[in-house]
């Protein structure tokens, strides 16, 4: 499916999928999901598992309407109802980013955690929050990361490799006016990432080139001493991530 119906650059031709023979056979496939055993799996089993299934989720529920939408955010509740059965339990696209991938945090709109105390799908909850699912996770916009396909031999260093392609097109550092440029994920999600600002910039350092770190750990210095820098955020293209739309560069 990723190689006929899905562009280098994010966008997936959602009329084409609609005539894959793959993808007929991957919807076919999702009814046998209620059989999955997810006490069998490892951490790292269901951190891959679900981030695949959130995305091809995202995919199929948006290939499933008869009109395409110009945006996700015109489908009303289109993440608290678009859902699997997996092993006998409902999971939305909410319960499957912020019940198991975050470790039942709450969602930004919200301060409660997305699964109750006795909530019978807590026992599958990640138990270590890892930041790096941001940029795995496709919800179905311009902005989104890009599509990739996750194994739990290769999870580490795959998230590794979203989290650098992400923060290397998101994040911008300019020592000149004392600028800090980031991605929203960062200002929705921050608490994943850190307590403060400074801690949101220094979790980036990592996934940045060389020159970019060099310039991050000037306004790191300034921002803890000085406090004189500013931290932007990019805006974020709500537009569905189909073939054709480009970004919009400001």
């Amino acid at each position: 499916i990723k190689g006929e119906c899905i562009g280098e650059m994010k966008g997936i031709d959602y009329d084409k999928l609609r005539c894959c023979k793959a993808f007929e056979d991957y919807k076919s496939d999702t009814f046998l999901l209620h059989k999955v055993k997810l006490d069998n799996m490892s951490e790292t089993e269901i951190k891959a598992f679900f981030i695949n299934l959130y995305n091809a989720l995202t995919i199929h529920g948006i290939a499933a309407m008869q009109n395409l939408p110009t945006s996700v955010l015109d489908v009303h509740k289109f993440w608290q109802t678009t859902a699997y059965n997996i092993d006998g339990h409902t999971f939305t696209l909410d319960d499957i980013e912020h019940g198991i991938l975050r470790g039942n945090r709450s969602h930004p709109a919200s301060t409660s955690p997305q699964f109750s105390e006795k909530d019978p799908r807590l026992k599958f909850v990640l138990k270590h929050l890892d930041p790096r699912i941001h940029f795995a996770l496709v919800c179905g916009a311009v902005s989104c990361p890009v599509i990739n396909v996750y194994t739990p031999t290769n999870l580490d260093k795959a998230l590794d490799a979203a989290a650098k392609n992400f923060c290397t097109q998101e994040v911008s550092m300019f020592t000149e006016v004392d600028e800090v440029w980031l991605s929203k994920i960062f200002l929705w999600y921050r608490d994943d990432f850190g307590s403060t600002e400074v801690d949101v910039i220094k979790w980036t350092i990592p996934f940045l080139s060389p020159e970019k770190q060099d310039r991050a750990w000037v306004l790191v210095f300034k921002l803890e001493n000085v406090g004189k820098v500013d931290v932007k955020y990019n805006e974020y293209d709500w537009r569905l991530n189909k073939l054709g739309v480009n970004p919009i560069i400001l």
